[in-house]
């Protein structure tokens, strides 16, 4: 497929997804990046968000649980261009019932070339990267071009 360009805005919308285990890890991370995040437009999963949302007082755009659809929700709007970064920790040493939702979610943020974190030290340095706060370029599938070519 051939490629394109999408521009990430210095404002950026950035999803936070945290397995059971791992969600108290990406609470204290919030908590140190608060500042920052508060920038920014953020949304997560159901539990995780609302979690995040009564420990800090940011403002999280809540989807549903994850095994109620919230992965594949994220997953969407991934595909549609309204998510520039995925900050998901993951546990991979507990199997979860929605593993396919899961790897569907990451399958999809490597689709289209978003920054994504799995473990706290990438999230560390997606964050304090000079890019950041900037205006990003990054390719993407020319999904139109391709439709465009299919139906000729």
């Amino acid at each position: 497929m051939e490629l394109t360009t999408r521009t990430l805005a210095p404002h950026k919308h950035i999803a936070l997804v945290a397995h059971d285990h791992c969600k108290d890890a990406l609470m204290k991370w919030v908590e140190i990046h608060k500042d920052i995040l508060s920038r920014h437009t953020l949304y997560a999963t159901g539990t995780t968000g609302n979690l995040i949302q009564r420990a800090t007082g940011l403002n999280i755009n809540a989807m549903l649980s994850g095994p109620m659809g919230g992965d594949q929700q994220v997953g969407s709007m991934i595909a549609e261009g309204k998510i520039d970064i995925l900050i998901f920790l993951w546990d991979p040493l507990n199997a979860v019932p929605h593993d396919p939702d899961v790897k569907a979610l990451l399958r999809l943020a490597t689709v289209w070339n978003i920054p994504v974190a799995t473990n706290l030290a990438t999230a560390d340095l997606i964050i304090e990267s000079p890019h950041f706060e900037q205006k990003i370029d990054i390719l993407i599938p020319d999904y139109q071009r391709y439709l465009d070519e299919r139906l000729k």
